[in-house]
């Protein structure tokens, strides 16, 4: 038995756990009872963990084909997307959709349905995935796509491990032509400003706020809004043209302690997001960023959810409907700002339209922060659910880790047809998670 958490750790599970290497190994798992599968462990919440057995899917980390010409990957489950990058960007190629972390496993990617900074252009991860091979309860492998079984692979995207063993799948890179991204910052006065950023600015093909969650007044959501595409060679200066993807290689840093509690307070977050808020505004304007820099900051820090202390941490996550986000948005931010909880990790993104089974993403805005794991914050994350609920807005699984099922279900129409789809195909006897028993999947 092995303590097994999130990357929020929170909570943590007394589990037993089984390492995959092969196809065979998984349909061996199968045979012992109800399982969930689990990539590198960077869901925040419960939805990779099951006491009775976690199936842990990264000894299966082979790339198996690659298609130079079209960048077309086909890899097993437990491959990191950090693989991928490292594998295939000196050749001119990147995901098409990432997460702000480049150790999710492509599994992972596919069973959350990530998105990333591109959502408004491109859609979430699955956009890009061409077909998945899956084992279902009997041990039985099924290739599913959007021409074969396009029911069972809609659900498996963003399905959260639930409708069977993600093992390998095909992808679509994106052809680049460096490793540098143009990026434009803008420092805004409010919330609202930040939104007439993303607005103003929907043919870039990414876009991102950090928002200052802990200011009030006058200074409400105040942002730091920032564009972005990859740099083409005419982009970069005339000495890093010759060698385009030649990027320096950062010291990584880690946290080498949980800090403690008192450490994380009203006033250390307002000192940080004051200095990081004026930071941002003196660099506003036009730079060129490397690509770990870019979407990956926090990577930069090894185990920075240590940050939190022993208790761990939830993130809340939701998306509002576009019609509604600027409303629900300052409710959230106002609510936020006046509990004096403020999260110094607090993000903004446009989401596009998505038509999808169950996955997250609707169009809108998302907004995520994270609170430190105690009563005061689960009691201020009640009233962000009402606030969301009021504007028909939605949460993300991935992140989760303490939602009542009657919010979940509230939410999300689409989750009693999915668990209708569980029970009448027997999903629901072999796939489970701490997740899908609380909210009623």
């Amino acid at each position: 038995m092995t303590n097994l958490s999130g990357w929020g750790r929170f909570p943590v599970a007394e589990c037993r756990v089984i390492r995959a290497r092969t196809q065979t190994d998984v349909a061996r798992a199968l045979s012992q009872g109800p399982l969930i599968a689990r990539g590198n462990g960077r869901a925040y919440g419960d939805s990779a963990l099951n006491p009775d057995l976690t199936l842990d899917m990264r000894g299966m980390d082979r790339m198996l084909s690659f298609d130079a010409e079209t960048g077309v990957l086909v890899a097993e489950a437990g491959v990191l997307l950090a693989d991928i990058i490292a594998a295939f960007l000196p050749r001119g190629w990147f995901p098409g959709v990432t997460p702000g972390t480049k150790f999710v496993s492509l599994g992972g990617a596919i069973a959350a349905d990530v998105h990333g900074k591109n959502h408004h252009v491109d859609g979430a991860f699955g956009s890009f995935v061409d077909w998945i091979d899956l084992m279902g309860p009997d041990g039985r492998i099924t290739r599913v796509s959007r021409d074969h079984q396009p029911e069972l692979f809609g659900y498996t995207l963003g399905g959260m491990g639930l409708t069977g063993v993600i093992l390998r799948a095909q992808i679509r890179l994106r052809a680049v032509q460096s490793g540098w991204i143009v990026q434009d910052s803008y420092a805004t006065r409010t919330l609202e400003e930040a939104i007439d950023v993303f607005e103003d600015h929907l043919d870039w093909l990414y876009s991102v706020a950090w928002i200052d969650c802990a200011a009030q007044g006058a200074h409400l959501g105040r942002s730091i809004a920032m564009l972005g595409r990859h740099a083409t060679p005419e982009d970069l200066p005339e000495a890093r043209r010759s060698a385009p993807f030649q990027v320096k290689r950062k010291r990584s840093l880690t946290m080498p302690i949980d800090l403690p509690g008192f450490a994380l307070n009203r006033y250390t977050v307002h000192a940080f997001n004051t200095l990081y808020y004026h930071l941002g505004a003196w660099k506003a304007g036009r730079t060129l960023v490397d690509w770990d820099s870019y979407f990956y900051p926090l990577d930069a820090i090894r185990d920075w959810n240590r940050i939190y202390g022993k208790r761990g941490f939830f993130q809340f996550q939701c998306v509002l409907p576009t019609d509604s986000a600027r409303t629900g948005l300052h409710q959230l931010v106002q609510c936020i700002a006046a509990s004096g909880q403020g999260s110094f990790l607090s993000v903004l993104k446009r989401f596009g339209a998505q038509d999808s089974r169950f996955s997250f993403p609707q169009a809108g805005y998302t907004l995520a922060l994270d609170f430190p794991a105690n009563d005061r914050s689960l009691a201020l994350m009640k009233t962000l659910d009402r606030i969301t609920l009021d504007h028909g807005g939605r949460f993300y699984l991935a992140k989760d880790s303490r939602m009542p099922s009657e919010v979940f279900a509230e939410a999300d129409p689409r989750t009693e047809a999915f668990a209708a789809m569980r029970r009448e195909t027997g999903l629901d006897a072999a796939f489970a998670s701490l997740q899908s028993q609380r909210l009623g999947l």
